[in-house]
């Protein structure tokens, strides 16, 4: 399959919109979940008027939340497909400026040193773009995630200590979401990396924060301690937007990578109650949209 370059750049721009305005179905599931477990009548009433945000943004066509975010592209490529790397991420950086200034979107972008704002919602090495491969047939996707900042910046890293064991993990997550508060606008998705590389871990937490509400971790150890992390965090009663209650997460979800024997890294990456992100699948049939 031959990708149609201009299809990209036009696929970009739209998810980006979509993902801004469009929450997926997972996560509006999850509201469900939580509200009807909810004991607090603070909390309950807070999740009451997330909800109505999220409908009412959706009937007018507005944004979920007034943040842009940090633009990320997660690239799969299938078997056979044949494009040239480097146009495909032009492309899509194309589709991204596109998008911000054609819609218009608030650019939230800005030179880390000098915080001058070129207006697109792109700059150097912005916006993200990762690239994976799999094994499906002429099957092309990508991925869109506005990560905002007000869950990107409760982001941490800890080298722990092998003999500490599991007991280390579990105590550094929770420490995080304490240490977070009512600043990721809870109830989240903890993302839990555990094992690899420092930059490898921070990369699987992040993987983990921005997976579906009801996916879980495929390595079976990875898959218990997720269990054991959500049952953690939501007793202790920071509740939705900080303000007390129950519904603290949605869910903890936990990536796993094999590490090095003197090495125990974890690593937690937050995503606030509007868990954004828009999907475009490329096939020899064309273009499909969803989540």
């Amino acid at each position: 399959m031959q990708v149609d370059l201009a299809q990209v750049e036009e696929a970009a721009k739209e998810l980006y919109i979509r993902a801004l305005k469009l929450l997926p179905d997972d996560v509006k599931r999850g509201f469900a979940a939580l509200q009807a477990r909810e004991t607090h009548a603070t909390a309950q009433g807070v999740l009451g008027t997330m909800v109505r945000n999220i409908a009412v943004a959706e009937e007018t066509r507005n944004l979920l939340c007034q943040d842009t975010g940090i633009p990320i592209y997660n690239v799969a490529i299938g078997a056979g497909v044949a494009v040239d790397g480097a146009a495909l991420k032009a492309a899509i950086r194309r589709g991204c400026e596109r998008a911000t200034r054609e819609h218009p979107l608030r650019s939230s972008v800005v030179h880390p040193i000098t915080r001058v704002n070129e207006h697109t919602s792109c700059g150097r090495e912005v916006p993200v773009i990762h690239f994976d491969f799999t094994d499906e047939p002429e099957r092309l996707a990508i991925e869109m995630v506005p990560k905002g900042s007000g869950s990107e910046n409760n982001s941490w890293l800890r080298m722990a200590i092998p003999a500490d064991g599991v007991d280390a993990i579990k105590t550094f997550v929770v420490d995080c979401v304490l240490e977070a508060g009512g600043k990721t606008c809870p109830p989240t998705i903890v993302g839990v990396g555990v094992g690899g590389t420092a930059d490898l871990c921070m990369s699987l937490a992040k993987r983990a924060a921005t997976r579906p509400l009801g996916s879980r971790c495929d390595d079976p150890e990875g898959a218990r301690l997720e269990t054991a992390l959500t049952a953690a965090v939501n007793r202790l009663g920071v509740g939705p937007q900080g303000l007390g209650g129950d519904a603290t997460a949605f869910a903890v979800h936990v990536e796993v990578a094999a590490t090095h024997i003197t090495m125990n890294p974890v690593a937690v990456n937050m995503q606030c109650h509007s868990a954004r992100r828009a999907r475009a699948t490329f096939t020899p049939a064309g273009v499909e949209y969803g989540f």
